[in-house]
């Protein structure tokens, strides 16, 4: 029952999907955003527990509910963790109407090609059967596009619906995110590309195997309509990708049937220092705008 009542929620709530998921490369900056320094811990495991401090805060503050809020993209340490006593995903779903996902890649290999590929996933089975059981709907993996290179563009995609089947396989439902660089010369020319690798594999997806895509915002507006249209696809969310909050917004309100999965947006003007009624307020005002850009 759950998991028809999340893939409902996904596929027709409105609202945004929280990217709560900064890995152990992307956490120091996260946390130096949030005003706490490298000198204020002095191993993974202090610096884990801040970034977790940092989430949890997110996700009990008064706005982060199912009346803007989706789902939240988890880091496996998180989803392994509680907030407030109770396993994270258990609260976000039960707690708040907040879909849980996973985030499942283990970084990016070197570029080549103009491309940047996932790293192997050892293990992935055992972790999408925890995740599984840990009442997660989905996950979500990412790979790196810097210029228009269509032998790279055609592997990152290639390897991003591999890793797909065995998210399907598992009962979970795969957001596939091939990230543009937003600084990429040739973004346009690239996410042409993309599109069309995209679109012939979501034609070559078997029974009872359905996606979600998360893409940079376009250059070319509404350049994915046809794509969130695909009966493969459950829906297609917008990555920030460095812009800012207001940039990243503004471009998203002029692309139709996309929603927004935003990180670092979502985490702009948030400290440690504030108060938890600034914070709440600094957090509300996020989520408002990234709220209404995905309308």
């Amino acid at each position: 029952m759950t998991d028809t009542a999340m893939a409902d929620r996904i596929e027709n709530g409105s609202g945004f999907i929280a990217a709560l998921d900064q890995s152990g490369g992307s956490t120091p900056k996260a946390l130096r955003l949030y005003g706490i320094e490298e000198d204020a811990y002095g191993s993974d495991a202090e610096m884990f527990a801040l970034i977790h401090e940092m989430r949890c805060r997110i996700m009990t503050a008064p706005d982060f509910t199912s009346d803007k809020v989706l789902g939240a993209i988890l880091f496996e340490r998180t989803m392994r963790d509680t907030v407030e006593g109770v396993p994270v995903p258990t609260y976000l779903w039960e707690n708040r109407g907040v879909v849980p996902f996973l985030k499942i890649d283990k970084g990016l290999e070197d570029k080549e090609n103009g491309v940047q590929v996932m790293k192997p996933m050892p293990g992935l089975e055992a972790l999408l059967a925890d995740a599984k059981a840990m009442g997660v709907f989905g996950t979500k993996e990412r790979s790196v596009i810097h210029e228009a290179d269509a032998n790279g563009i055609k592997a990152v995609v290639a390897q991003q619906f591999e890793v797909a089947k065995t998210v399907c396989a598992a009962g979970l439902v795969p957001i596939i995110e091939p990230e543009v660089d937003i600084n990429s010369p040739t973004k346009a020319e690239a996410e042409a590309i993309l599109k069309q690798e995209i679109a012939a594999q979501l034609d070559a997806l078997g029974e009872g195997e359905t996606v979600m895509l998360k893409l940079t915002i376009p250059t070319e507006d509404g350049l994915y309509v046809d794509l969130a249209d695909h009966p493969k696809v459950l829906r297609v969310v917008a990555l920030s990708g460095g812009y800012t909050t207001d940039d990243a917004c503004e471009r998203l309100a002029r692309n139709p049937k996309m929603i927004a999965s935003f990180s670092r947006a979502l985490a702009e003007g948030l400290s440690k220092q504030q108060s938890d009624d600034e914070f709440n307020a600094a957090l509300g005002a996020n989520i408002d705008k990234i709220f209404s850009a995905s309308k």
